[in-house]
């Protein structure tokens, strides 16, 4: 009995906690899954009736949902991999020693820790095409005679709204890819000194490999992150102009809080769930073989 209680103790303690975690995270999911059965719109409370699945056929014949969802690849995949590589590159400089380096490493956390909001605020500001920052610093090099509308052109918007978070995310990868690099034993980069190893070579073959969790899991954390990232689009463009910058999660947005018609909202968060969830699994599996090996 004794021999029981000591293996099952930690599973009991726990218990009460995952219970709570698995009603919080499964209650808001339910209810969306629910919700998106219905023809639900919050101005015609007397008109919400069951209508089975089709907000999900409505959804996909909808050509908005198909433009934001091709907007939401390209700003996953070019937000992300910026931010990662522009973070890589501030990680292996700030693993060097140089004079004030502790002071460099909290500046640029700045860009992490001011709230969305903000930024977008901050950023639009930059690119206004009367008085903006950027226009005024690309005249002075000559690289544009006349001010450029950034936010106003479906050609530029989406552009304009990456770069922002590029910006924003950069500082998430350079301090975990840090953390990632002192991690390494310095006597690998010792052995493949010793076994005549570049500085290139072992970049490639130390580094890179080494940093491969670290990589995955804050990649996947990224991934997510942009994908449900709602305040950068719709403060500095609201998905326009048309829909040039509308991702998937501002027009879900929109829909439940502009159109309130949360039963097309719900059914639109699902499908963001189900995408997100299918590249989660595919880097876990990816993290879990990496681990195996």
């Amino acid at each position: 009995m004794k021999n029981f209680w000591s293996k099952s103790a930690p599973y009991l303690l726990i218990t009460p906690s995952l219970l709570l975690m698995m009603l919080i995270i499964a209650y808001p999911i339910a209810n969306s899954v629910s919700i998106s059965f219905l023809k639900y719109i919050l101005f015609k409370p007397k008109d919400i009736e069951f209508i089975g699945v089709n907000n999900y056929f409505n959804v996909l014949k909808d050509p908005v949902f198909w433009q934001s969802l091709f907007n939401t690849i390209i700003w996953i995949a070019a937000g992300v991999f910026f931010q990662f590589f522009f973070g890589l590159l501030l990680a292996l400089l700030l693993n060097r020693n140089f004079i004030g380096r502790r002071i460099v490493r909290s500046i640029i956390l700045i860009p992490w820790v001011t709230p969305g909001v903000l930024i977008g605020l901050m950023w639009k500001w930059m690119y206004d095409g009367n008085y903006g920052v950027i226009n005024d610093i690309l005249s002075r090099l000559h690289l544009i005679q006349d001010y450029v509308p950034w936010l106003a052109k479906s050609e530029t918007a989406l552009l304009s709204v990456i770069i922002t978070i590029v910006w924003q995310g950069i500082p998430f990868f350079a301090i975990m890819l840090l953390a990632g690099l002192q991690a390494i034993p310095e006597e690998l980069y010792e052995a493949g000194k010793v076994d005549g190893a570049t500085g290139w070579q072992a970049f490639w073959h130390i580094t890179l490999p080494m940093l491969k969790p670290t990589i995955l899991v804050s990649t996947l954390l990224r991934v997510i992150w942009v994908a449900n990232s709602v305040d950068v689009v719709y403060i500095m463009t609201g998905g326009g102009p048309g829909y040039s910058s509308l991702t998937l999660s501002v027009y879900t947005y929109m829909k439940a809080q502009k159109a309130m018609d949360f039963g097309y909202a719900s059914t639109l968060a699902i499908y963001l769930t189900l995408m997100l969830s299918v590249v989660a699994l595919f880097y876990l599996k990816n993290l879990n073989l990496k681990e195996v090996r």
